[in-house]
């Protein structure tokens, strides 16, 4: 077999594309259903919030175990599985009539489904891009990122025409078969089909590291921490969009751009949704240039400034919606940057169940991005506590990534340690 064919990763690259796409909207076009959920269920809002907290928690607690059976069997079985999963979710929470069976069909499905998809998709792209890591993580978690931008103007119009339970049901089969069929043309790289690359380009660990050895570092540690951190800053945005903005009195405006009117609330998820997705591929490239801390610490700062500017103009209808835009483009890039750095760090023969492992981060800063988020609101009675926990979060893990994690990686990139195979050309940027 040819294994020089190099318009084959690209194919893999789109189709990965494709079905990162597909399993957006559960979690981007959530708070368009928080609303009819807690009119139907007659549930509070931290209630109803739960079941966004179910979806990444389970997206991402069971990620590990997701990454091994990826790894254990068929890719392409897996992530096929996990796109029908998640559109069956949609499917399933259309007749949802209880907290408890919101939870137990758009909490669980989509979370396990989104969950396989997400982490199958990365570990295949890192494989098949050892030169472009950081970029080719970046297209595909754009899909995950910008997927919903395609969705959200017609959910909105659907759901003014018919109900919330009808375009749940159309969107969840619609997304689930396009998913199922992409994903049953993925597959691994076959033994010695990248070596064609020429060692030059590579940007990898000098030794594999196994998932028990790697979660025996403080470097993994850390990592997992300034991704929780970082997650739990984006997700109080997520989970709460359409809240804050009705409360701040721009939810219902009208935008007009070139002579067009937008309703201000979905022209805003849609923009947040395009900058969203660029953010992903765009920094990433850049950190295969100038590397992953220096990006994060540039990238991360950016996010707590846009965050202050959102907050000062949050009654300017125009302004808050083109911030948004600004705030989810210096946020987005951690689902590129964080799984590149971790598998130039550690390897790529685990780099599947490493991930997944590193993705439980998201589920930790789900815990407080979404219902958490909403009892400190409660309680104080404005969305100022929220925001001003966000920016301090962004300002540490800044701090971190380039005073801390920086020196870490150089000293283990450096460190001699027991080989599980032969190094490659050369230890990833610094």
């Amino acid at each position: 077999m040819d294994t020089t064919n190099p318009s084959r990763r690209w194919i893999q690259l789109l189709l990965g594309l494709i079905v990162m796409m597909t399993i957006s909207s559960p979690q981007y076009v959530w708070t368009l259903f928080v609303k009819p959920f807690q009119t139907s269920t007659g549930a509070s809002l931290a209630a109803v919030q739960v079941t966004f907290t179910l979806v990444i928690v389970l997206q991402t607690f069971f990620s590990p175990v997701q990454g091994w059976l990826i790894d254990r069997f068929s890719p392409k079985l897996m992530i096929a599985i996990g796109a029908a999963l998640s559109g069956l979710g949609w499917v399933a929470a259309s007749y949802a009539e209880s907290l408890f069976a919101l939870y137990a069909t758009y909490g669980l499905l989509c979370g396990l489904g989104t969950g396989i998809v997400y982490v199958g998709i990365v570990g295949l792209m890192v494989r098949w891009f050892p030169d472009r890591r950081g970029f080719a993580v970046g297209v595909v978690a754009a899909g995950y990122g910008m997927g919903a931008m395609i969705t959200t103007f017609p959910i909105t119009n659907l759901m003014a025409e018919t109900d919330f339970r009808h375009t749940l049901l159309v969107f969840g089969l619609i997304l689930g078969a396009v998913g199922l069929v992409a994903a049953l043309f993925l597959r691994a790289p076959a033994p010695g089909e990248m070596q064609a690359l020429p060692e030059t380009k590579l940007i990898s660990a000098a030794q594999d590291t196994a998932p028990k050895a790697m979660l025996r570092t403080p470097l993994f540690w850390l990592m997992f921490g300034m991704m929780a951190m970082m997650s739990t800053g984006g997700l109080m945005v997520v989970a709460n969009f359409a809240n804050f903005a009705r409360e701040f009195g721009v939810a219902d405006a009208t935008l007009v751009f070139f002579g067009f009117a937008f309703a201000a609330l979905p022209f805003a998820l849609t923009f947040d949704r395009i900058t969203n997705g660029l953010t992903r591929p765009f920094f990433g490239w850049v950190s295969d240039h100038i590397g992953r801390e220096n990006t994060m610490a540039i990238a991360f700062a950016g996010e707590a400034l846009a965050i202050c500017l959102l907050l000062y103009y949050r009654e300017n209808a125009y302004a808050f919606a083109l911030l948004s835009g600004l705030v989810f483009f210096a946020w987005g890039e951690i689902f590129s940057l964080f799984p590149s750095i971790l598998t130039d760090t550690f390897g790529t023969k685990h780099a599947t169940t490493n991930y997944g492992f590193l993705y439980m981060a998201q589920g930790v800063g789900s815990l407080l991005g979404g219902p958490v988020a909403a009892l400190i609101h409660d309680a104080a009675g404005n969305w100022i506590p929220v925001f001003s926990i966000a920016i301090g979060l962004d300002l540490l893990t800044a701090v971190l990534a380039y005073f801390v994690l920086k020196p870490m990686r150089r000293n283990w990139l450096g460190a001699p340690r027991p080989a599980e195979s032969a190094p490659l050309a050369k230890p990833a940027m610094v």
